[in-house]
């Protein structure tokens, strides 16, 4: 196995440590996640690729302060986290825009649970959309965008609330593959500029080569981490490429290879 990749400069801004859980289901107990330990760094764009029910999308929840571990701990800023934060926002798999709120009401939704001046939030929705190429559809319903604008809407939802890490439930996996593909660089583009710390859970591994920093390989359940990869991609500038443009760079093949060997997804037994 490789060693694990963890960043040492700084305190960081998600840590899992030693983190296992187990739940009660039809069959008894069950056990999603065994020991998993890790680090991501202020600024980081991570992904964790893994087989179906291996407990990606509960990293999520546990790092979001949804679920509590049952043995281990969670940390944000070095601080462990005992439920839901503002310092962190969800994008799932699906949009879940309220089809009789327009994009502007739908964008405000979390700054109103959350409780914050609605002044500024509005006027921050305003010029996320706007940013996003939406600034004309604000008083647009839902039904009236395309499958990627409803997605942007619902990141600029996410961003909303300004928090510090933003986590991404396979957020593409509804979407066409061209709107995929010209998603991601959006995507990423708006993450960078924004300064977020983000985490992927993909099953697509060429998004998670392409659009992220580090590729986290998870095992079958119970979910362990298995491997960790440090992408990195030979530019003239130094900066970079956009995830299409990544497709095409020649790491790009190596990396995909790599992890495609390394998925349990396709060994028998």
């Amino acid at each position: 196995m490789q060693e694990p990749i963890q960043p040492t400069l700084g305190v960081p801004k998600v840590e899992l440590r030693d983190v296992c859980l187990r739940y009660f289901g039809a069959e008894g107990e069950i056990e999603a996640l065994q020991n998993v330990s890790l680090k991501i760094a202020p600024g980081e764009f991570a992904a964790i690729i893994g087989p179906s029910g291996c407990g990606k999308s509960t990293l999520l929840s546990l790092i979001a302060g949804i679920v509590e571990p049952t043995e281990g701990g969670v940390l944000i800023d070095g601080t462990a986290v005992k439920g839901p934060s503002r310092k962190v926002g969800y994008m799932l798999q699906q949009d879940y825009l309220f089809e009789w709120r327009t994009i502007l009401d739908n964008t405000l939704l979390g700054a109103e649970i959350q409780g914050v001046n609605m002044r500024q939030a509005r006027e921050r929705a305003t010029a996320l959309l706007t940013r996003y190429g939406l600034g004309q559809f604000l008083n647009h319903l839902p039904r009236q965008l395309s499958g990627g604008m409803r997605q942007r809407v619902a990141l600029a939802r996410t961003l909303c609330t300004e928090p510090d890490i933003v986590l991404l439930d396979e957020p593409f996996s509804a979407l066409d593959s061209q709107t995929r593909l010209a998603l991601a660089d959006e995507v990423v583009e708006i993450l960078r500029r924004e300064g977020k710390t983000a985490i992927l859970v993909t099953h697509d591994i060429g998004e998670a080569v392409s659009m992220t920093e580090r590729v986290i390989v998870m095992s079958r359940r119970p979910g362990r981490i298995r491997f960790e990869h440090s992408v990195r991609f030979a530019t003239l500038d130094g900066l970079r490429p956009a995830p299409f443009a990544a497709r095409n760079a020649p790491e790009f093949n190596d990396y995909f290879n790599k992890l495609w060997n390394e998925l349990e997804v396709h060994v028998e037994g």
